[in-house]
């Protein structure tokens, strides 16, 4: 659901969230020159392990890490609940975040562009959540759980298939070019070597 990042690549990239503070991001973002994917593609080969078992050993390491590259918590929440869903539905894992964690990333995504473009994902739509206190906007209505909201305003297009309301032929469409920008970037995800 991360393009070319498999589940080991997503449990590196959220070891290095949770292992990198303010300084040493800011440092390697601006060593990647605002690349974001040249980033991110650092981080995963600093974080992966030699196995993949090293690599979630890394990552049980870092559970319990209050460490962040700011102190902006909706995004680095997000970071959780997102890739969190990334890594448990491929591998058939149930579990659904918070409807209080689930409210705050969606607030957050509706409101902004930041890692991902969520505001301009869901502009001109109506959002509402049918588990939860979250809606938003204007337009065509989409509807369904919370989760399925967030992941869909993340780009995750297959979350789609958990939506209803006639604005989710729009909102699909638009995961959709979102996801392919993100598969097509030369950054994601370096081969292993």
């Amino acid at each position: 659901m991360c393009g070319r990042w498999t589940v080991e690549d997503v449990v590196a990239h959220l070891t290095a969230a949770a292992s990198t503070g303010t300084v040493r991001w800011i440092t390697s973002i601006v060593g990647a020159r605002f690349d974001a994917d040249l980033h991110n593609a650092r981080r995963l080969a600093e974080h992966r392990g030699a196995t993949p078992a090293e690599t979630l050993d890394r990552f049980r390491a870092v559970v319990t890490s209050t460490r962040a590259a700011s102190g902006h918590t909706p995004a680095w929440l997000g970071e959780i609940v997102v890739h969190g869903q990334d890594v448990r539905r491929p591998l058939g894992i149930r579990r659904t975040p918070s409807i209080e964690s689930l409210t705050a990333v969606a607030t957050f995504y509706a409101s902004r562009d930041f890692t991902v473009n969520s505001k301009k994902t869901v502009a001109g739509l109506r959002l509402e959540a049918t588990d939860g206190p979250f809606a938003h906007g204007d337009g065509p209505l989409v509807r369904g759980p919370s989760v399925a909201l967030t992941m869909a305003m993340a780009g995750r297009a297959t979350y789609c298939d958990d939506l209803d309301g006639p604005g989710v032929p729009i909102l699909r469409w638009r995961c959709a070019n979102q996801q392919l920008a993100f598969r097509t970037s030369p950054g994601c995800a370096p081969p292993r070597s």
